[in-house]
């Protein structure tokens, strides 16, 4: 095994794996940190946790977990992968956690490169932009549970860790790797402990990729992976893709994310399919949820012989989610939600649903752990950095998409352009 990769959630770990397998490195995808050192086939491992936004020390003791045995299989590097918008508050759970593998390898220093040019997310002088905008200036700056309110990703990381951080601006990166590296030396003798990447397309990742193939823990969005995963190339490309390709014959789509493109999305499917949105009220209400989830069941399978896989959601528009967390509490709110798909998705496996496109981080998370689904084999991709994915142990595919990725016609063609 060459490369152990610790997700902090579980789209954001499958569009990290999916950016390995495209690029040449055979990969899988694990559910949390194994319970036993069975090996694993492949070149690459992700390990998907759910530490984006739990508190501080859970997201550290999972790390260092997830570090530990991917030390056992025997990896070569390692990258603690996060959002490409940098999600995370004041305190964490980014610094913390790059401090903790820090530390428990034994190294001085990393980078921070979160950019993924393809979807928009560049960085240029520290400051991460989405699209046009910068991040404190996008949507993000409204997320309900990390709200990205500035732009510069040396006074987030500052703000967050225990050490200093440097620049390696776009000029440097312009000129090489060789200048790259010649950079992180030099900062490294100064005691900067973290390295922001400028990048503003892909040439600049493939050069990130060259000149960091010897650093023991690198840091960032699924962007880097593809400089990284030139690096370890192998053989057996399509034989990866191939393996995750999407099966089964009864789907549904689920959305938990509230983020502005999910909000395009839903609203075009629902244009497109039969779509239902989630009452909070019956979520709140655990003795009335089951009832709930059996009636949301019920009304999935009457649509389910449509030409488009009926929709589920609890998207909603920045003042509606306000007001919804108003009322209930974000956090009560957000579970009462998630235990709801969780009730919904395991009856819908228990009527022969196989095919599940689910949007959103925390659902993703949700809706894997109630199918019991230990690893994934990665396969064709549906947009960048979303995949569909096959599960190891069972005929069930998932298309597990963050917040913030695809098209307005995500849904769909999720279906259209991977049929049966």
């Amino acid at each position: 095994m060459l490369l152990g990769v610790i997700a902090d959630d579980f789209t954001g770990a499958t569009d990290i794996a999916s950016f390995l397998v495209e690029n040449g490195l055979p990969t899988v995808q694990l559910n949390g940190v194994p319970q036993d050192d069975a090996p694993v086939n492949a070149q690459a491992v992700v390990i998907s946790l759910k530490s984006r936004s739990c508190p501080v020390d859970q997201a550290v003791e999972q790390s260092l977990q997830a570090l530990a045995w991917l030390q056992r299989q025997g990896c070569r590097q390692f990258y603690f992968k996060y959002c490409s918008t940098f999600d995370s508050t004041a305190q964490g759970n980014i610094g913390p956690v790059t401090d903790a593998l820090l530390d428990a390898l034994g190294e001085q220093q990393t980078v921070i490169s979160p950019a993924l040019p393809v979807n928009g997310r560049t960085v240029y002088q520290g400051y991460l932009f989405v699209m046009d905008q910068l991040l404190s200036e996008s949507g993000m700056r409204n997320h309900p549970v990390t709200p990205m309110t500035d732009s510069n990703l040396l006074r987030l990381m500052e703000a967050q860790a225990s050490g200093r951080c440097g620049l390696v601006n776009a000029a440097e990166m312009d000129r090489g790797a060789g200048a790259v590296k010649e950079k992180l030396q030099q900062l490294a003798q100064q005691g900067v402990r973290y390295a922001v990447l400028d990048t503003l397309n892909e040439q600049h990742l493939l050069t990130q990729g060259e000149a960091l193939k010897t650093m023991k823990l690198v840091t960032g969005g699924s962007g880097l992976a593809i400089g990284i995963a030139r690096q370890w190339a192998q053989p057996g490309q399509e034989k990866a893709q191939s393996a995750g390709a999407p099966q089964g014959q009864k789907a549904v789509v689920l959305s938990g994310s509230c983020s502005t493109m999910t909000n395009k999305q839903v609203a075009r499917y629902r244009q497109q399919a039969a779509a239902q949105a989630i009452e909070v009220a019956r979520c709140m209400d655990n003795a009335d949820r089951s009832a709930y989830a059996d009636e949301l069941s019920s009304w999935v399978e009457q649509h389910a012989r449509a030409a488009l896989a009926p929709l589920l959601y609890a998207t909603a528009e920045p003042e509606q989610l306000q007001q919804t967390q108003q009322q209930y509490g974000v956090e009560a709110a957000s579970q009462a939600v998630e235990a709801l798909f969780a009730d919904v998705v395991t009856r819908l496996q228990q009527r022969g649903f196989s095919r599940f496109i689910v949007a959103g981080g925390e659902t993703s998370g949700v809706v894997t752990q109630a199918l019991g689904i230990r690893g994934f084999h990665i396969g064709p991709c549906i947009s960048p950095g979303v995949p569909w994915v096959r599960a190891i142990e069972q005929p069930v595919s998932l298309a597990l998409k963050s917040g913030n990725f695809g098209d307005e016609n995500f849904f769909a063609r999720a279906q259209t352009e991977f049929p049966v």
